[in-house]
């Protein structure tokens, strides 16, 4: 049985933990998001399968982290929020939410808004479709799901570690320049700094080390970066 995470970005305590202690009983696991400037790490810690997502929230607000989670996931983000005007949901929407919920909420109708998302996202009314994979020896990356998988683990991705794999494996053993990468990864490279690239390349080595995966992302002086794969995975 999947255990499916949900993470609850909500200010207010007192909604966050009865919603919390809700989803539990129904053998839900939950996070409930502490510090609020901290959001983006939390999530990327947690990897949640669907956020509840609170519009008035300190510093920025729904719509904005929203967004930003959107550049590190596909999953379901269902808003949450004492508002009610017909723009606030359309901004959700705009934003990058999948759903609405005003409050005070029915906990029979949110539970059935997480089980519908939950089904159209992950189970089965999920689209039946030929799974795209980038196949390195016993090394595998499922894109639609975010995961490389090895012998002995199956290593979740964030969206950019994501793509920065594909472009490299699909192109090995040949060097993937600087430039593409830029270009796959960012929209506007004008905005981008050129350490960003940096910082993420290392990410994603980090997290190959963590997991124990000994091919490795080689840098070429002046070209760019290729992916090497080690005889032992093979």
């Amino acid at each position: 049985m999947v255990i499916h995470r949900i993470l609850i970005v909500e200010d207010d305590v007192k909604i966050a933990t009865l919603l919390a202690d809700t989803l539990r009983k129904y053998h839900y696991d939950v996070k409930t998001v502490e510090s609020f400037d901290n959001i983006l790490e939390d999530f990327q810690a947690f990897n949640p399968h669907l956020v509840l997502l609170d519009i008035n929230l300190p510093s920025y607000d729904g719509y904005y982290w929203c967004r930003q989670l959107r550049q590190l996931t596909t999953c379901p983000i269902i808003f949450i929020s004492a508002r009610s005007g017909e723009m606030d949901q359309i901004f959700a929407l705009e934003n990058g939410g999948d759903d609405f919920i005003t409050k005070p909420f029915n906990y029979e109708i949110i539970l059935a808004k997480i089980k519908s998302h939950l089904r159209r996202s992950y189970g089965e009314y999920a689209t039946k479709q030929e799974e795209r994979t980038i196949k390195q020896g016993q090394l595998q990356l499922f894109l639609e799901r975010m995961e490389l998988h090895t012998k002995n683990a199956e290593i979740p991705l964030q969206k950019k570690e994501c793509v920065i794999l594909e472009l490299l494996m699909r192109q090995a053993p040949k060097v993937v320049s600087r430039e593409k990468l830029l270009e796959e990864l960012w929209d506007d490279q004008a905005f981008v700094d050129e350490n960003t690239l940096n910082v993420n390349m290392t990410r994603v080595r980090k997290k190959l080390s963590d997991y124990h995966v000994r091919s490795t992302i080689e840098t070429v002086r002046g070209a760019g970066y290729r992916f090497v794969l080690c005889e032992e995975e093979q």
